[in-house]
């Protein structure tokens, strides 16, 4: 499956991009995430949350959408 993976605020810093298109096998979270982890290193170093199905999720979530976010903690009022 090929998912659309989009990135924000510092995440999108380390990544280069806003969003991109990986070839990814069917797979939980958590392996998405080691994938992406390989290919950027610094991810593993930030605290963030994934979107699936526009929902946070977490690392064991089966991925059933082409659609992830990752998302940087949020603040402000």
């Amino acid at each position: 499956m090929n998912l659309n993976i989009k990135y924000f605020g510092v995440l999108a810093e380390i990544t280069q991009c806003s969003e991109e298109t990986l070839s990814f096998s069917e797979g939980t979270v958590g392996e998405l995430l080691a994938v992406l982890q390989a290919k950027y290193p610094a991810l593993g170093t930030k605290d963030f949350q994934v979107a699936h199905k526009q929902e946070i999720v977490t690392k064991d979530t089966k991925i059933t959408n082409p659609e992830i976010a990752l998302l940087p903690p949020f603040s402000g009022g």
